[in-house]
């Protein structure tokens, strides 16, 4: 595979290098300029970035804990297939965490958080239209500055290790992807914690990460070649309406 499509970004000399290939890797495999099969080269991107090979093999190493990579005797460093299980594991995980987060800032609602994520929705509903690729990082920042205003910045950056199975999905499901409908849970999740309502705020970030997969059997039979399937065959995802429920 040509290294051009990994390493025409420049890193910067003056900040930590590993970091950064593991970044520019991991979107890479994200975004799916990097396909399932494709093979790299601890050398080759080294060489290309001007390196020494250990910053890129440290990023390796990292990348293969999250499941994006697998070194395979004589074949070498390949991009790995996308989960079908832990899609869903990562989705019933995330929405677990999530939702708690949501129920801590509804029972404290505070307006100078309402009135970023307001400017956020704004920013949201400008690209819903034609821009889908421009959402997500926008849906990206709109998780975390949850996570941060709940003070679970610790929380965030397990989701963050457990989700790259999902991002690779969303990215290969643009040609399906419901933007206006996010945006509209995106709002309900917001009308919820500012109404300190912590039975809605928990159903609407319950609603909307099911959202994210009910597309999924379709998506992978659109693209079975990028996908590991369990040998029973595939799950459907959970995508049933959440009710509300007591308030633990």
């Amino acid at each position: 595979m040509s290294e051009n499509r990994i390493t025409s970004a420049a890193l910067d000399p003056a900040a930590p290098i590993t970091p950064q290939i593991y970044a520019h890797l991991r979107d890479a495999i994200i975004r799916n300029r990097l396909a399932p099969g494709d093979r790299i080269s601890e050398t080759e991107i080294a060489k290309s970035w001007s390196v020494s090979r250990q910053p890129v093999r440290e990023a390796f190493i990292r990348l293969a804990g999250e499941g994006l990579l697998a070194v395979l005797p004589q074949r070498g460093t390949i991009v790995t297939r996308i989960n079908y299980s832990d899609v869903l594991n990562a989705r019933f995980l995330r929405e677990a965490i999530e939702a708690d987060i949501a129920k801590i800032l509804a029972r404290r609602p505070d307006p100078a958080l309402i009135r970023e994520l307001r400017e956020q929705l704004r920013a949201q509903e400008a690209v819903a239209a034609s821009t889908p690729t421009d959402f997500i990082g926008l849906d990206e920042q709109f998780h975390r500055t949850l996570a941060d205003a709940a003070d679970k910045r610790g929380a965030w950056r397990l989701i963050e290790g457990l989700k790259s199975q999902m991002d690779r999905v969303r990215f290969l499901s643009l040609g399906h992807f419901p933007v206006a409908k996010l945006v509209g849970q995106h709002r309900a999740i917001v009308d919820a914690i500012e109404q300190g309502d912590t039975i809605a705020a928990n159903a609407a970030v319950r609603t909307h990460l099911r959202e994210v997969l009910i597309d999924l059997p379709q998506i992978h039979a659109a693209k079975p070649e990028f996908f590991d399937v369990p040998e029973e065959g595939i799950p459907e995802p959970v995508n049933a309406p959440i009710q509300g429920g007591k308030d633990e």
